[in-house]
This record gives structure tokens, sequence and C-alpha cells, in this order.
């Protein structure tokens, strides 16, 4: 249980904390402007339960999609690969679903931040949920008139959310019957917060208790796994800028920020029409792969100069006394 432990210690991290409170605030600001400009129940029966749980479901589904989609542990999961190292070795199965187990529960753990935050809020609000379900309130909440046939009376409730629709003489049950769906949908939000919140702590607690590691021992390997990814980025950065650089400068003689630059290339218009287009991750051999339409000319390049410069020289040395090369 322990990788379980990093993932939730992770989960409580001054920046992950950070993130988290700006991704709800945004969400809330977000889910405000939404029912201000968006919202509006269509008050007719069998629509209003369809239009009030779209709200309420699909914003969270985007936004548990959109959690996953931006969580770089998710594409390390989908796209990771095990080392030549654990190809050799007898694979531990266990072991391997354990991990992957943690990873996803990490992963879901920072996607639900906003979909429940979505959820909390319009529950709170309490909007949709009144939207939803007014056609479906007992008659013994408001006093309805017993000589109405039912689809009558779910046409009525339907109408409530709209208080343009109904009757003088129901405004004071439609009152009492949205201050009922308001209720139930406030005391929902408060128990899905408090839901969330006992899990999450409980399940921070449980991880600790298995950790082999002290927690300043824990924090430091915290810190070094933080800062070695850091370090990581930086230098995939300028590995990446220099890469290219090299590139750069066999297309045009030179690169940005050359000083004294006394010769340039000019390139040919078929050079030119060889690095435009669109490029496509292409595959060169077992271990390496063209970037971009500009790697694979230089690629070409170098190897058109290692295959024919042996041939001019050459033909240089042997025909030395009656021309120049």
């Amino acid at each position: 249980l322990f990788p379980g432990y990093i993932l939730n210690f992770k989960f409580f991290s001054k920046e992950v904390v950070i993130a988290n409170a700006v991704i709800a605030i945004l969400t809330i600001g977000g889910q405000q402007l939404f029912s201000f400009f968006t919202f509006s129940c269509p008050c007719h029966v069998g629509q209003n339960l369809i239009y009030g749980l779209a709200f309420l479901g699909v914003p969270a589904l985007i936004l548990l999609v959109v959690g996953y989609a931006l969580n770089n542990q998710t594409w390390r999961l989908v796209t990771g690969k095990r080392s030549p190292l654990e190809e050799t070795a007898t694979p531990n199965r266990l072991l391997q679903c354990k991990l992957v187990c943690f990873v996803l529960c990490s992963i879901t753990g920072r996607a639900l931040v906003a979909p429940v935050t979505w959820l909390a809020v319009t529950l709170i609000n309490g909007s949709y949920y009144v939207c939803a379900v007014s056609e479906y309130v007992s008659e013994h909440y408001y006093g309805a008139n017993p000589n109405i046939t039912a689809s009558e009376r779910r046409r009525i409730l339907a109408a409530f959310p709209c208080s343009q629709l109904v009757p003088p003489e129901l405004t004071r049950a439609r009152d009492e019957v949205i201050l009922l769906l308001r209720y139930q949908s406030q005391v929902a939000g408060w128990l899905l917060i408090a839901v969330v919140v006992i899990t999450v702590f409980l399940s921070y607690c449980l991880a600790s208790c298995f950790s082999p590691l002290s927690f300043l021992h824990f924090r430091y390997w915290s810190n070094y796994v933080h800062n070695e990814q850091e370090l990581f980025d930086e230098a995939t950065d300028q590995h990446s800028r220099l890469f290219a650089m090299q590139h750069v400068r066999k297309f045009f003689g030179f690169v940005p920020g050359s000083e004294n630059v006394k010769e340039i290339r000019i390139p040919s218009l078929r050079e030119w029409q060889a690095i435009s287009g669109l490029a496509f991750l292409k595959r060169v051999d077992e271990e390496h792969y063209d970037y971009s339409l500009l790697h694979d000319w230089a690629l070409k390049e170098s190897l058109f100069w290692n295959f024919s410069m042996p041939d001019t020289i050459l033909r240089c040395y042997m025909m030395s006394a009656s021309m120049s090369c």
C-alpha cells in the first residue's frame, strides 16, 4: 500500500491544494454564469426531468473527462511501456495491478475536484433540482384538488418552477413546493460535500498508517521527486531547443541570436517544399523517429553528404592536375 500513500500525500501537497482550490473557484464562477445566462426550465411535463438532469450531470461529466485529459499521469498510464529490465525479470502481476489501481485512484481523485464542486454548488443552489423533480411532488404537500386527474396534476406541478405560469390561487402552494424541493436539494449538496471530505480524510489516514517511511523522510522523498521532475523538464526544453537549433542552422546557415553572421544559406524551392506540409511522427529505425519535416530533411541531407563527399574528394584528387575542386 505504500504507493497509495505517495499518491494520497501528493493530493495534500501545497501545490496540489492550491491547484484544486483554483479549480473549485473557477468551477463555482462558471456554474453561476452558466445558470444565469443559459438555464431556463421548460416547465413542461416530461421535459423538466431531462432538462434538469442534463444541466446537473452533463457539465459534471465533461469536467471529469477534462480532468482526466489534463493529468499527465493519465497519459503516462496509457502510453507507458515496460523497460527492458522489467521485461527480463519475472513480472509480478499482482504488484502491477496494485500500482495501476493506485495511479487510477490518484488520477480520479484529482479529476473529481471540478465535477464534485459543480454538483455540490448546483445542488445547494437548488434551481436545477427544483426544475427536474417538481412534477413528482406528492399532492399531500400542497393540498391539491382531488377532482383533477393525475395528468393534470403533473402538468400543474411541472409549471411550478415558472412563476408566471402558475394561477394566482396556487401561488402559496407553489411557494411551499419550491421551499420543499430547495430543502431537499441543499441537504443533498451538503451531504455530498460531507461524504467527499470524510472519504478523502479517511483515505489519507489509512494510507499514512501503512507508510514504511517517517513523516520527515517522506517529505524529503517527495521534494526529491518534485525537484527531479522540474530539472528533467528544464533539461528536456533545453535539449529539444539545441536539437532543433542544429536543424535550423543546417537549413538557413545560422540560428537566431547568432553574432557576426558572415554567410547565410539560401534554401532551394525543392527544400522549401520538403519541409512544408503536414508532419507526422515517422519511425526511422527501431530506436529513432523523425519529429518533423525539417528533422527528416536534415537527416536526408546528412546521409547525402556522407555518401557523396568521399566520391567527390576522390575525383578531385585524381583530377587535381587538370582542374581545381
